[in-house]
Parts: structure tokens; C-alpha cells; sequence
């Protein structure tokens, strides 16, 4: 016999009555065949699930993970379902737009302005911190536009069936406490922060590599690095614990400084992929204009980097 999704829900059963017989009524089973159905499925799954005595049922050690994985594939079929029927019985394809993205100043404008020029339009989001990751969400046709960032001139994950557009090219700030020293300048060189320890968010790009070199290049090693989620990059830069390295376009909270590098060591491009072969293909060209409008927002929000920017042409939104 083979598992199926009948099975777990029967387990589930038993599990929110808190014993056989009264699972076999909310059921509408006799407790004699559901009590032989549970263990037809207890020795497929190769031991007990319930402990039971007059008390009820309760779950086993086996029986929770059994029960912590049908809760996520029982509401995931019946969605399946749900959209299976929606999508069956439509009389034409429906549009939508699936886009994924890494931490960036894109996603959220984006969605915000395919709202509002197609409201009926479902719009979903999927974000990580693996650019790898999303562009092979892309070629298996998971998401129809990855968003992601890449370090310099180096190149997306991967080449072949995914096909990749430069919205903007952004340099790396740093972020400081409001007290630092070096918060009020117009600018700082790397140099001046070689005694700082440093924090970042992950990602699977060359960055790490790339600040190394950029560090060595200003005649010092970083110290420490702490790579963690964003909120915890503004928590130790806020509390002078590190520097964090961040795009131009982000939005200090207060208590923190956005101080460009002077020269720009480092940069970051903001890149829209998809998969050439799919019929999404076709409005690339409008998601692409999208996108490069959510990027000029968002550098424009950002009244240090505006102001950088009139003195380093060559950034920015892609023409």
C-alpha cells in the first residue's frame, strides 16, 4: 500500500479528535475500520503514530512529523485543487506575473505599479537570498522575472535559457551611527574604516570576494563580518557595533548615517531575468520600463544618493 493524501487525512483526524472513536464519527467510519485503517497505515509509515488508552490518542514522536508534514501537504493539494478547477474552467489563459527577487529597491515599487496598470491582473512574490536560486525558479518556470543583484561586472548565475537586462547600477554605501565620526562627511575613503568591523546581508555573489579585494587595494584586511538580515545590519551599525555595507538606495532608520565610498569601490547591478521561451516573454519590454521606474523612485527617495549621483554620472537607472 502506498501513502496517500486520504491516509493523512485520517491521521489528522485522529489527531484533532484526540482519539479513534470519535475520529471514526466525525468521519462517519465504524471505529472498527477506521481502527484497521490506522494500522494499515502505521506499518507503511513503519511504526506506531498514536499512544492510545482510555484517556484518547495521542501522538508519538513518529506521529508529529507525520502530522507536521500533512499540514502542509493537505492545505497545499487542496489549493492545487482549488486552482486546478479555477484554471479549467476559464475560457481563456489567465494573466499573471510571478516575480522573485533578492533584497533590493525593486520589488516592492514594481508590484505597486503592475497593480495599478492591470488591477485585475494576480500579482505573486517570491524573495530569497539566493540569486542562484530564483534564476532556477526562472528556467523551471516557477516564476515568470527574477529580480536580483550582481557584484560589479560579473556575470548572472548561470547563462543559456535565461535571459538578463541591467536596470541600474548602484554603488555600495556604508551605513553609520548617527555619532560615528565619519557620519557627517560628504564622503569617506575605505581606508578611514579599516579599524571598523563590518556587517552585511548573505547572498551567493562574488561581494565578499569583491570587498576583500577592495580592502586590500585600501591597504587593510576587514576584521570581523557579520552577515545576517537586514534588520540586524541597521541594529549593529545603529549601535556602533559595525559598518554595514549597503546599496545607495536604501533608506536609513533613524539613529543611522548613509555615507557614500569615495571613488565608488564597490557597485551593484540591479538585473531583470526571464526565460526567453515562455509567453511572458512577450511583455519583458513592459516590465523592464517598470522596473527601471520603480529603480528611479527609489533612487530619488534617497536624497544622498541624488545628490552623489549629479557628481558620478554613469550610475543610476539604465537609460
Amino acid at each position: 500500500m502506498d501513502l496517500e493524501l486520504r491516509h493523512l487525512k485520517i491521521v489528522r483526524a485522529v489527531a484533532d479528535a484526540g482519539s479513534v472513536t470519535k475520529a471514526a464519527t466525525n468521519l462517519g467510519l465504524a471505529q472498527p475500520a477506521l481502527t484497521a485503517q490506522l494500522k494499515r497505515i502505521e506499518r507503511v509509515l513503519g511504526g506506531a503514530l498514536f499512544e492510545r488508552d482510555h484517556n484518547g490518542a495521542r501522538a508519538t514522536p513518529l506521529g508529529e512529523l507525520v502530522l507536521s508534514r500533512a499540514m502542509v501537504l493537505l492545505p497545499a493539494a487542496r489549493e492545487l485543487q482549488e486552482e486546478a478547477v479555477r484554471f479549467a474552467n476559464a475560457s481563456v489563459d489567465v494573466p499573471r506575473y510571478r516575480l522573485g527577487a533578492t533584497n533590493g529597491p525593486i520589488l516592492g515599487g514594481l508590484v505597486d505599479r503592475l497593480a495599478t496598470a492591470w488591477p485585475t491582473t494576480p500579482v505573486s512574490t517570491h524573495t530569497s537570498w539566493s540569486a542562484k536560486e530564483l534564476t532556477t525558479m526562472v528556467m523551471l518556470g516557477r516564476v515568470d522575472f527574477a529580480i536580483i543583484g550582481a557584484c560589479g561586472e560579473s556575470s548572472p548565475p548561470v547563462e543559456g535559457p535565461v535571459a538578463w537586462l541591467t536596470v541600474g547600477t548602484d554603488p555600495v554605501f556604508v551605513l553609520l551611527n548617527e555619532d560615528h565620526a565619519l557620519a557627517g562627511r560628504k564622503e569617506v575613503e575605505l581606508a578611514e574604516l579599516a579599524d571598523e568591523q563590518w556587517t552585511v546581508t548573505p547572498g551567493d555573489s562574488c561581494f565578499g570576494d569583491c570587498f576583500a579585494t577592495a580592502c586590500a587595494r585600501s591597504g587593510f584586511t576587514p576584521k570581523t563580518i557579520y552577515e545576517t538580515d537586514v534588520a540586524t545590519c541597521m541594529h549593529l551599525a545603529k549601535v556602533g557595533r559595525a559598518v554595514a555595507l549597503c546599496q545607495a538606495t536604501f533608506q536609513p532608520a533613524e539613529g543611522l548615517a548613509l555615507v557614500p565610498l569615495t571613488g565608488a569601490p564597490l557597485r551593484w547591478r540591479q538585473l531583470l531575468g526571464w526565460h526567453p521561451e515562455t509567453s511572458t516573454a512577450g511583455v519583458v519590454s513592459t516590465i523592464f520600463e517598470h522596473a527601471k521606474a520603480a529603480h528611479t523612485d527609489a533612487v530619488r527617495r534617497s536624497r544622498r544618493y541624488a545628490v552623489w549621483l549629479a557628481d558620478n554620472p554613469g550610475f543610476g537607472t539604465s537609460p
